[in-house]
């Protein structure tokens, strides 16, 4: 596991925790393993230049 997935875990463990949720065992690792992915993704995104005028749709339709 590397150095950021243990740090995910901790936190994983710890919001569980607070918020009184059961995660089982089996399915801990592919939690951990999904926030990891989008912790790598989130530079992307939040990178991701926009314009001044660009603003966020009021609504998302599919």
């Amino acid at each position: 596991m590397t150095k950021e997935a243990e740090e995910i875990a901790r936190v994983v463990e710890a919001t569980a925790a607070a918020m009184n949720l059961t995660i089982p065992a089996e399915g801990f690792a592919v939690v951990v393993e999904h926030l990891t992915v989008a912790y790598r993704m989130a530079p992307l995104v939040m990178d991701f230049p926009l314009g001044d005028e660009q603003e966020p749709a009021p609504v998302f339709t599919p």
